[in-house]
């Protein structure tokens, strides 16, 4: 008898971005078995219910959940969408206290569960919970990622595919830096069909993305999430589709190529900080961290990411 290996996904929050994750996992088939962990044990077991009710539709997924963290023992990748969420007009980083806390807690007995998984975390403010995370642990680098600019980069391709007229696959335009305010659009290297972005003109022969366009597109691409939360309470769709892709990679060992956050190590001046940079994603995390050219402006940004990711850490007493 052949014995075939399964995978597991591990859910720690079973709110709306938990959830959606999950769903997006189940619909997808990215794991043979997801279990959701959530303090209210109530909600855990009714998503649970209802998610399992659907699985006559989708791919052979085993899902269990409630509030025992052993749910989540031998996961392969464990996804962190638990804590403090975000309100209207509320930054990501005035959540940085309570759920810094929250990650520091959580940690170590995730851990003892489930020591060969890769962690990702969700929760805001990404960057520094990421950094948070990685010293709490004190696994191999690449084991704990963030989230990162995964699903600004995928708004951004998105903005532009609509302005340019073409499909969302085939532009290619990351975000880097902090997943918040002080991200920013790497357009020296975007392109759409391989053609520069800046070369794009309409039938007239005009410039579609001059620079009051590009501002525009990134101020939009970083900014969205506050007009969704102003709207419906929550960003969970999109992100959940995001996490699944991430969780597919590392399944899979896809090497697929997305910015995700991971604490950098003399990239562009900035060390010791969590940031998203293009990264190399398969088996056991982030495989390698890419090196990738910006221009002056795009170095400066990077930078400034950097400081407003620093000056947090500090205030929090993690550096």
């Amino acid at each position: 008898m052949v014995n075939v290996r399964t995978t597991k996904l591990g859910i720690i929050g079973a709110g709306a971005v938990g959830t959606s994750l999950a769903y997006a996992a189940l619909i997808r088939g990215a794991a043979d078995q997801i279990g959701i962990y959530d303090l209210n044990p109530a909600r855990a077991e009714a998503q649970v219910l209802d998610l399992a009710h659907g699985t006559p539709f989708a791919h052979r997924t085993r899902v269990a959940g409630g509030g025992d963290l052993d749910v989540i023992a031998a996961s392969d990748v464990v996804v962190i969408t638990a804590g403090a969420s975000q309100q209207p007009g509320q930054t990501r980083l005035d959540l940085v206290t309570t759920n810094a806390e929250i990650i520091r807690a959580l940690m170590p007995q995730l851990i003892k569960r489930a020591p060969e998984a890769v962690y990702i975390i969700v929760t805001n403010p990404v960057d520094v919970l990421t950094e948070v995370a990685a010293d709490v642990a004190g696994l191999r680098r690449g084991q704990v990622i963030g989230s990162g600019t995964t699903l600004d980069s995928s708004r951004l391709r998105w903005l532009v595919a609509e302005r340019a007229g073409v499909a969302p696959r085939d532009v290619h335009a990351l975000i880097l830096g902090e997943h918040g305010d002080s991200a920013f659009p790497l357009w020296s290297n975007a392109t759409i069909g391989g053609s520069p972005i800046q070369d794009w003109v309409d039938e007239t022969g005009a410039k579609i993305f001059d620079d009051d366009a590009l501002a525009d597109l990134a101020n939009q691409a970083v900014l969205s999430a506050y007009s969704i939360i102003a709207g419906k309470g929550a960003t969970n769709y999109a992100v959940g589709l995001a996490c699944v892709r991430l969780v597919e990679a590392i399944l899979r060992d896809e090497h697929m190529v997305t910015p995700v956050s991971t604490v950098l190590r003399d990239y562009e001046g900035v060390d010791g900080i969590a940031l998203s940079v293009p990264c190399v994603l398969g088996a056991g995390g982030v495989q390698r961290v890419l090196r990738v050219a910006m221009d002056p402006g795009e170095h400066d940004a990077f930078q400034r990411s950097g400081e407003a990711m620093r000056a947090v850490l500090e205030e929090i007493g993690q550096l």
